[in-house]
């Protein structure tokens, strides 16, 4: 059989069902605002194959028909403010070059000297007037152009036919820069919507990086996208939540790429009983709104509604601009997925953001990022951007909950392996999983989403 051959039967064999149809904010609807409750979209309801997550084979067709064909986050724009400011960012086998060019645009690159292969630039942030080999001293302008080749007189076959390094789309949005592969991609904000739209009230300009740290994860990176795309694991691995969030009967909302659901935060999950006094969680939430819970004499299932309330009225003292959120956004996880690779906490006083990178060589690896972000109040002073670190799979705590996923995972992944295992087996809760390998069923089929 050949290799292309494999691949299709690969892919035919661990396909997600066909779906019917999927739901979507129309543009008539606040892009904020929770809708009323609709019945879920069919996506099907047969295992998800696990060989979508092991095989060294899925994860080279993932490569060719979807990491090389969608928009991924760079990196962090503050971290390009002047001219000659780079991030260098590694994809699987690609490393890429974002740079902030003279005239204010942003140019993306392949990281690559075109004499011998040599990397430009190691993975991380710097600034230069220019990109020199340290190998054989190749030069290259803030353009990519060639800016000196030494002894170029002993190339009896003269310079590369091209004029530099190969450039890549590259656009900003949201504080974020993004690159993509496909050099025939279309806009970013056609790739993005809706979730630009939804996401445009928040401050994140105003939002300074607390937390930069790259994690080695034993396992896929489909299976960290999984573990941050439901709540049914809240009760399992997360108990500790459930005194401050809800986590059953979420509103899921699916779009053509990308799917959310609304989290409510400052109350508690059904799964518990109420308690005689506020859980130190709730009090937390209510002491960073700047309320005293000594002072609050109201029933627990209250708070979350005084808590918004408390915001809305004080936040503009605070030197914070809620104008654009609505009440439920003063609270609330409002959790999205950008496919493929990025989760978003998003909070109306801060961002916790992970990126999923796929391992060059190896699906039972990955990178795991971790950006937070916090609001910073009109008129304070912005921290010092905080020192990049990059560790192994349980060298460093990440946090309690991250911890406690990070401890979960090499376990999930192991157990794709088993003889006694077929595939993922998921319910309404897990909708969300299902939607995000409908798309990159999408992608790995050719299919509609694909061509945009």
């Amino acid at each position: 059989m050949s290799t292309d051959s494999s691949k299709e039967a690969l892919y035919a064999a661990s396909a997600t069902p066909k779906y019917k149809k999927v739901r979507r904010v129309t543009p008539a609807e606040s892009p904020v605002t929770p809708v009323d409750k609709t019945p879920d979209p069919e996506l099907g309801h047969a295992p998800i194959a696990k060989e979508r997550y092991t095989s060294a084979q899925f994860m080279q067709l993932e490569w060719e028909r979807m990491w090389t064909k969608v928009w991924l986050l760079g990196g962090w724009e503050r971290d390009l403010a002047e001219p000659g400011d780079y991030v260098a960012t590694h994809l699987g086998k690609e490393s890429v070059l974002i740079v902030r060019q003279r005239d204010g645009s942003l140019k993306a690159f392949y990281n690559v000297c075109l004499h011998r292969g040599n990397r430009l630039r190691p993975e991380g942030t710097g600034s230069g007037d220019s990109f020199k080999c340290q190998y054989h001293h190749w030069e290259y302008d803030l353009d990519g152009s060639f800016l000196r080749i030494p002894d170029l007189d002993t190339f009896v076959q003269g310079p590369p036919p091209c004029k530099g390094i190969r450039s890549l789309p590259c656009e900003a949005w949201g504080g974020f820069v993004w690159f993509s592969l496909n050099p025939e991609a279309g806009p970013l904000s056609e790739y993005l919507d809706p979730v630009d739209k939804h996401l445009a009230p928040y401050n994140f300009a105003k939002m300074a990086m607390t937390r930069d740290i790259t994690v080695e994860w034993d396992c896929n990176w489909k299976a960290s996208v999984d573990a941050f795309n439901e709540s049914y694991h809240v009760q399992g691995i997360h108990p500790q939540l459930m005194w401050y969030l809800h986590d059953l009967d979420l509103q899921i909302d699916t779009y053509e790429r990308h799917n959310r659901y609304l989290i409510p935060f400052g109350t508690l999950s059904p799964r518990v009983r109420k308690p005689n006094t506020i859980p130190d969680p709730i009090k937390v939430i209510m002491k960073a709104a700047g309320m005293d819970p000594a002072d609050y004499d109201e029933p627990i299932e209250n708070i979350r509604r005084d808590v918004q309330k408390w915001k809305r009225k004080h936040g503009a003292a605070q030197g914070k601009d809620y104008s654009g959120l609505n009440d439920d956004q003063l609270t609330d996880d409002y959790h999205y997925l950008i496919f493929p690779n990025v989760t978003l906490n998003t909070h109306a006083d801060d961002l916790m953001l992970f990126r999923q990178r796929p391992h060059e060589t190896d699906p039972n690896r990955m990178y795991y990022d971790i950006w937070t972000f916090e609001l910073i109040a009109d008129g304070a002073p912005w921290p010092d951007r905080p020192r990049h670190q990059h560790v192994q799979h349980g060298d460093k705590s990440i946090g309690l909950v991250l911890d406690q996923d990070a401890h979960n995972l090499p376990g999930v992944q192991a157990g794709m392996h088993s003889a006694g295992f077929d595939g993922l087996w998921l319910g309404q809760q897990e909708l969300r999983i299902r939607h995000f390998h409908k798309v990159l069923d999408d992608y790995l089929a050719g299919g509609p989403t694909a061509q945009t």
